[in-house]
């Protein structure tokens, strides 16, 4: 009782910590878009969609965590862990739309040149970094245990070097009046978004898509697997994910006839072993004695 209690308060913790950063990259989105157009800066307003995107990757983060502890149900044997993969696809698509907006509003500011405010531009900018900042701060220990408030981590440093560019932007047109140095920075800005936001989409539709993990390889599995000798091979293997770091496998295990119960301690031990080795948490195995005409690693539907 007293280790789910703790680990209750940690959850509670990281939750609070979560909604905090939320509401103040909102607020640095807001202030940032008034800004923007009071001062005439486009990469002020681009660095703002880049903080919008922030907050719904903290808050996609936020319902990954009460989706992550809500029970499976006959409707869902899975439970709900795909709503943040699903929210990430929309997410970087919408984005990615955006970035190609700006780059559009860019390229006729090069041909039809604005005069902007640069001090209000850089006070917004310092407000918006230093508030990246302690969002940074805030989220930094969370990110070493959770591959998933990492994303958003990473998500907020990027924004904080955005910021730096925006304020140096600023900087730049008040010393050398160099008005162009805004859409430049728009389309940088922009440039980095979709860099980030198309690795996201190409990752997520990998796990829609039932993908295999990345970091794991099929064949490992079969030397480790095949390392047991009352095992003969391992064949017809499944492995995809369902969620972030929710990686299910299934395979049948050609076996050398033997007892039922000898078979089970032979299961748990592969299971054990591949837990250990590849951190693979739903296993099936089907043990089987030459039952397969065809023993391919992957099976082939023909």
């Amino acid at each position: 009782m007293g280790h789910n209690h703790s680990h209750s308060d940690v959850l509670t913790a990281t939750k609070g910590r979560l909604i905090f950063v939320i509401l103040l990259n909102l607020v640095i989105t807001a202030a940032e878009v008034i800004g923007g157009l009071i001062s005439g800066s486009l990469a002020l307003i681009s660095d703002a969609l880049h903080n919008f995107s922030d907050s719904i990757s903290i808050v996609i983060s936020y319902i990954a965590l009460k989706l992550k502890h809500r029970q499976n149900s006959p409707r869902h044997t899975f439970g709900l862990k795909r709503a943040e993969i699903l929210a990430a696809v929309i997410n970087s698509a919408v984005l990615i739309v955006i970035s190609f907006y700006l780059f559009y509003e860019a390229v006729k500011r090069f041909s039809e040149p604005v005069v902007i405010e640069p001090g209000i531009m850089s006070i917004v900018a310092l407000v918006g970094l230093l508030a990246n900042l302690l969002a940074v701060l805030l989220l930094r220990k969370d990110s070493k245990s959770s591959m998933n408030i990492r994303s958003s981590y990473l998500h907020l440093l990027g924004d904080t070097i955005s910021s730096v560019a925006v304020l140096g932007g600023g900087i730049a047109i008040i010393l050398w009046q160099i008005h162009w140095i805004d859409p430049l920075l728009t389309i940088l800005i922009g440039v980095y978004i979709i860099r980030e936001s198309y690795s996201i989409l190409l990752e997520a539709i990998h796990v829609l898509m039932e993908g295999a993990p990345t970091n794991i390889s099929i064949e490992e599995i079969q030397l480790e697997v095949e390392k047991f000798p009352e095992v003969e091979n391992i064949h017809h293997i499944h492995m995809w994910m369902v969620g972030e770091n929710d990686i299910h496998l299934e395979a049948h295990v050609n076996v050398q006839d033997m007892k039922i119960s000898e078979s089970d301690r032979l299961r748990k031990k592969i299971i054990d072993r591949l837990h250990d080795r590849f951190d693979i948490h739903h296993i099936t195995l089907q043990f089987e004695c030459n039952q397969c005409p065809e023993s391919d690693l992957i099976e082939q539907h023909r």
